[in-house]
Formats: C-alpha cells, structure tokens, sequence
C-alpha cells in the first residue's frame, strides 16, 4: 500500500488516527501499512528512533507546531485530514509590541505620517523616508530575535503602505509601489523562515509583481532568488536551478550582488543534484561577482546588507555538504561563522546546526555533540523550524554511527521541545 498514497491515506484506522490527531497511532498504522521500521519513519518526519518509539508507546505526547508539521510534511498527510491536524499559521502567532531606538519620526514628521494615514492627505517623500527606515530597523531586529515577533508588525505596516498609493502623486507613486514590494518580500522571507510554504509564495508573487510595476529589477530578481532557496530547502533541486536562473537572465539592469546571489542560488541547486562541476563553476562566478559587488556597495539595494563574503562563504559550505564533502564543509562553515557578527543571532544558529551535522558525518561525535548542545536554546527560541530539523538530523546521524553522545544530544533536544 506504500506505493499509492491515495489507498493509504483512505485506510480508515490511519485516516481516524491523524482526525484525532493520535500521532502514536499514525505511527504504528503508517508503519504497519508500509512496512517503514521505526528508524526509517524517523527520517521522513526529523526524529530520532526513540522518539518515535516513546511517541508509538505513548510515553511521549506530539505539541510542538513545529513537530506536528514535520509530521504532516514528512508522511505527506493530504490536506483532507489536515482539519484538525494542520499547526498554526504564522499569522496567527502572538506578537509583541517592539519600540526601536532612533526609528521613531520626529514630532513635525509624525503629525504628517499620522495625516496620511488617517485621511486622504497626499503622501510626501518625508513619509515615504521614514517608512524606508523603519523597514530597515525591522529586517535587522529580524536578524536577532528571529520572525515569529515581527510578522503582525510588518502586516499592519503593510496595510499602512498600502493606504497610502490612493494619495501618492507623480514620482511618489513609484515609491509607494516599490515599498510595498519590500514589505512583500520580508513578509515572504518570514513565512518561509517558519517553515510556511503557501504563505511565503504568496507574498513571494505580490511582491514579484509590485517590483515589476515600480520598475525594481533588483526587487523581481531578488523574489526569485527567494523563491529558489525555498525550492532548494525543500529538496527541489531542478526547480531552484531554474528559478536562479530566471533571476539571472529575467531581469536587466540588477546589481551585481543581486547576480550574485543568483549565481549561488543556481550553485547549491546543482549541488544538491549532485552535480559537482556545475556547482562548482557557478560558486567561482558568484565569488567574482561578489568581489565586484565590494568595490560598489552604493549599488546594492538595502536588503543586500548581508550578502557578503563572509556569507558566500558559509554558502559554499552548504554546497560542499550536498557534495558530501564534509571536511570542505566543516572549514568552509567555521570560517563563515567566526566572522559572522553575534547580532545574526537565527543564522549563527543555523549554521552551526548545519556545522555539527558536517562534524557528525565526518565522524566526529564528541565535536559535533557539543556544537550542537550550545545551539539547542538559541534553536528552540529563534532558528525553528530549520534548526531544530537539522540537529534532529545530526542526532540521527549519531545515532546511526552508534555514538555515545547521541543519548545526551537526544535528552536535550527533548528538554527544549
């Protein structure tokens, strides 16, 4: 029955388990009806063997969103039996007011913000200013304290923006347009980031076609690029070649860390396909493009700010793990992350997850155990769900080697969940 989902999903003991969200008993009857061993199902959902024989056994209870969604992606649950199964959204997730120092507009500015907002009064380019640093503020506290904060703040922001293209006039129109496009795309990247592939592609598209009516060849580009690393995080390797692709030839005029990123993005989609030359042609064009970029940081747009070498190099060492080469990526992703500034607090712990799991491949259990142990708490608060995926991989990956390190990295991924 494996091999026709339809079937499957329609058993009714298996269907009834996931309706009432008794994932022990999804566990034994999908494993029962496909013949998966406990270890097996634990790679498709991000668990280690124990954790699926606590959950079978009912010794341990499934309420993390990020587990349950692991679990819905993982066995494929059609949308169907999702009612009750399907976590929240990211829409739907608290978030607390936030002040940052020095974003806030002066007494005059915010009178003429405030009119804006509430009337029909035209838009002015002060306001527009303001708007444009505010952005700024929030993709940088987005770099520390990760997206789940910010998501109703730059929703609200949005609509504000929106309101105001009725009363924007000649070149301000433009710019109302090409805002909204930003905030789009920071919206997209935030539900990516939380794992939330139907939302992101949505805002991914609106802010594809306002960079396109504003005339942002940087914007339509980046969109794409966007779009490419979400395929490759799902495993989408043909797919993100040829939306790098796009990205590089669809749009003229962009800038050169925008090709850059383009070339990087194309890079890790053939790596990923196991395809080493391409990959490694694509990563020496990047690197040249990239190293024109420096000479010309006045070029780039502002959401550029991160793209460096410091971060190409921590995306060659993505590259070389897709190419199992481990040790290349091992070095590769320690450079990047002792250069890498402590306020990219969610990337820092992304990469080193994506560090312990090189370390543990490579056989280096201790290394990798205590890599891994000191991005847990910073995993759970700000890098889920990414983060948290790859140290369940790097446990199974101990696990699988018989380290003995494997029980005490598993007793504190559990401590956190």
């Amino acid at each position: 029955m494996g091999d026709d989902p339809g079937a499957l999903w329609s058993h009714p003991q298996l269907a009834a388990a996931v309706l009432s969200e008794d994932w022990g008993a999804v566990f034994r009857a999908y494993r029962k009806l496909t013949g998966l061993s406990q270890s097996r199902l634990g790679e498709r959902v991000g668990l280690a063997q124990p954790d699926v024989s606590d959950i079978e056994r009912g010794r341990r209870h499934v309420t993390s969103v990020e587990v349950r969604q692991r679990i819905v992606e993982g066995l494929g649950i059609p949308s169907r039996l999702q009612a009750s199964a399907a976590p929240m959204t990211i829409g739907k997730a608290p978030v607390a007011s936030l002040t940052f120092s020095g974003s806030a507009p002066d007494e005059d500015l915010l009178a003429r913000v405030t009119s804006v907002v509430e009337s029909t009064h035209r838009v002015d380019a002060a306001t527009l200013d303001w708007l444009d640093r505010l952005l700024a503020e929030h993709r940088r506290a987005e770099d520390r304290i990760g997206a789940r904060p910010l998501v109703d703040v730059m929703r609200q922001q949005l609509h504000t923006v929106v309101d105001m293209f009725s009363g924007a006039r000649g070149p301000l129109v433009d710019r109302v347009v090409r805002l909204a496009s930003e905030h789009a795309q920071f919206l997209a990247w935030m539900a990516q980031d939380q794992d939330d592939t139907a939302t992101a592609l949505t805002w991914y598209d609106r802010s594809h076609e306002w960079a396109l009516e504003a005339g942002d060849a940087n914007m339509a580009a980046t969109t794409l690029n966007m779009k490419a690393h979400m395929a490759w995080s799902k495993g989408r390797a043909t797919r993100c070649v040829r939306l790098a692709e796009a990205a590089r030839w669809s749009a003229s005029g962009t800038s050169l860390g925008v090709q850059g990123m383009a070339a990087q993005m194309a890079a890790r989609g053939y790596a990923l396909n196991g395809e080493a030359d391409d990959a490694r042609r694509l990563l020496e064009e990047a690197q040249r493009l990239i190293n024109r970029a420096s000479e010309r940081l006045e070029d780039e747009p502002v959401w550029m700010y991160f793209y460096d070498e410091t971060w190409f190099t921590l995306q060659r060492g993505m590259a070389a793990m897709h190419l199992r080469d481990w040790r290349t990526a091992v070095e590769h992703i320690t450079v990047g992350l002792d250069a890498l500034p402590d306020e990219y607090r969610r990337d820092k712990t992304w990469f080193r997850a994506c560090l312990a799991h090189a370390l543990a491949e490579m056989g280096e259990s201790t290394q990798a155990a205590s890599v891994a142990m000191a991005s847990i708490p910073d995993a759970a608060a700000v890098g889920r769900p990414h983060s948290w995926n790859e140290l369940h991989a790097m446990a199974a990956v101990l696990l699988r080697r018989g380290a003995k390190e494997s029980q005490q990295t598993i007793a504190m991924l559990r401590e956190y969940d």
